[in-house]
């Protein structure tokens, strides 16, 4: 590859899926680096949207029929033998760290296109992602990032004690996305062996923005929540506060936008808990349907309980709405107690329903206040241009 004069590095990022229409945090961080100079290479199992913001490389499949497997392995394994050399380094840091021969050659096979590269910097964009990948950079006589935003690293060490610790000694810098999830890597062994970043995420807070004042129409109360419906979002939490609010007499209506596994239970928890008449599942919906639902909403609750930062949050205080959310992880850091909205202890249906019914219960120009400040600081601290600077010097120090 011929580096131009503008030229400031070339990053291999590391991804399961090419960016989604709704993964702004990705799009927004290449298209920034792109623009600053940075050339970037993305290396996905599949890619379903079309991404085409970078170059994309597809990882090799394993294939379920053993003659067609048998073949691609051979295709893939004489495409490597131009480089023999990084090929080596890789081999030998492996079976110094006493790696037996067939998950090294499963890993060459897996990550083919990635020794082919010429990278100063391999990123991993999930910590899970560069488990069993942790000589990959060292083989490419590169750097290598690894970031961690809540799953990585709130649950699957819990599932799989230790899994990080081979990792903490050979990782160049580390990205996390709010202080929660970076105490979290002392909690699972990571004892300042590399420099961590906080770089939170960001939304187009030009997009995102209340057009005109919010206007609160009082009855029913407007609720919503955009999410993914699985067990870390909490809603089965949220589904019991609203049914004590229900008995206190307060009407309302609750907008739940995204799929997920837990639909069928939570949809059977709004029959037993009697919340048909209140309760809408709207599926997943595009960016501009999601800010339409936000634009006719009062209240944005997110009482999960493992949350990363959760970018849907940031929208729905950008668009004014008055937000209600869990203390898990970077929650507390994104919603600021009594100033910018509500944080309520994880797993507290009752406390959750009282806090609901406060919020309601609140003068206007109480309200009116805390979506300002809201708004205020969502402008300040999380815009996208702002991010973009951040990966910038992340890249550059």
């Amino acid at each position: 590859m011929t580096k131009t004069n503008t030229h400031k590095g070339r990053i291999g990022l590391l991804l399961s899926a090419a960016p989604g229409y709704s993964e702004t945090f990705f799009r927004s961080k290449i298209k920034g680096l792109k623009e600053s100079g940075f050339d970037l290479v993305l290396f996905c199992s599949e890619n379903q949207h079309g991404f085409k913001d970078c170059p994309v490389v597809l990882l090799p499949q394993q294939a379920k029929n053993k003659l067609i497997l048998g073949i691609k392995l051979v295709w893939v394994y004489l495409g490597l033998l131009p480089y023999v050399k990084t090929l080596r380094r890789f081999v030998q840091l492996e079976r110094t760290d006493g790696k037996a021969w067939l998950p090294i050659l499963k890993r060459l096979y897996t990550h083919a296109p990635v020794f082919k590269q010429d990278l100063d910097c391999l990123h991993f964009g999930f910590g899970t992602l560069a488990l069993g990948c942790e000589n990959m950079a060292a083989a490419l006589q590169a750097h290598m990032a690894v970031s961690f935003r809540g799953f990585d690293i709130g649950v699957y060490p819990i599932k799989h004690p230790q899994c990080y610790s081979s990792l903490w000694d050979k990782v160049s810098k580390i990205h996390v996305i709010s202080d929660d999830i970076k105490q979290l890597l002392y909690t699972h062994g990571f004892r300042d062996q590399a420099p961590v970043i906080k770089i939170t995420p960001a939304i187009d807070t030009h997009y995102f923005s209340a057009e005109q004042e919010h206007v609160v129409v009082e009855h029913p109360i407007q609720l919503i929540t955009v999410a993914r419906l699985h067990w870390k979002k909490g809603l089965d939490y949220t589904l019991e506060a609203l049914a004590l609010l229900k008995q206190q007499g307060i009407a309302f209506e609750y907008r739940i936008i995204g799929t997920g596994p837990e639909e069928e239970a939570l949809k059977f928890a709004c029959y037993q808990l009697g919340l048909q008449e209140e309760v809408f599942f709207l599926g997943k919906l595009a960016h501009a349907e999601v800010k339409q639902h936000l634009e006719k909403s009062q209240i944005y609750i997110q009482y999960s309980v493992q949350e990363g930062f959760c970018n849907a949050v940031l929208e729905a205080q950008a668009m004014g709405l008055l937000c209600v959310v869990s203390d898990a992880e970077g929650l507390a850091e994104n919603v600021l107690q009594d100033e910018t909205g509500w944080v309520v202890k994880k797993r507290n249906p009752k406390y959750l329903a009282d806090r609901l019914q406060d919020i309601i219960n609140l003068a206007p120009l109480e309200k009116e206040s805390f979506r300002s400040r809201a708004r205020a600081r969502i402008i300040k601290n999380f815009d996208i241009k702002t991010q973009q600077k951040a990966f910038n010097h992340f890249y550059n120090v």
